[in-house]
């Protein structure tokens, strides 16, 4: 299942050093709701190889802003704490499993 990612856990998340999936949404966001499955098949699929979640931007604006999150849904892909590729917007899951491909 994948994490609620906050502004309050998000360092120890990084410290984990494993790569680090984020999906900034929002309750009232189509698309969001849209890619929501996928988030959760991924956070399962790869659970202990990464760490995938979501971060509600309207209950996180700390996180929001800190990565400079103005659409959601945008889900960025985290290596050592840096962003190394993110998708704003919807797309087809296989976009989102390949990306995390690319950082394991």
């Amino acid at each position: 299942m994948a994490l609620a990612i906050t502004d309050s856990n998000f360092e120890e998340l990084v410290a984990s050093g494993k790569p680090l999936v984020i999906d900034f949404w929002a309750t009232w966001c189509g698309p969001c709701k849209k890619i929501g499955p996928d988030i959760e098949a991924l956070a399962e699929a790869y659970e202990g190889q990464a760490v995938i979640g979501k971060c509600d931007v309207e209950e996180n604006d700390d996180l929001a802003s800190r990565f400079g999150i103005r659409n959601v849904p945008t889900v960025l892909f985290l290596k050592d704490g840096q962003v190394v590729d993110k998708q704003v917007g919807a797309a087809a899951k296989s976009v989102f499993e390949d990306k995390l491909k690319a950082i394991l």
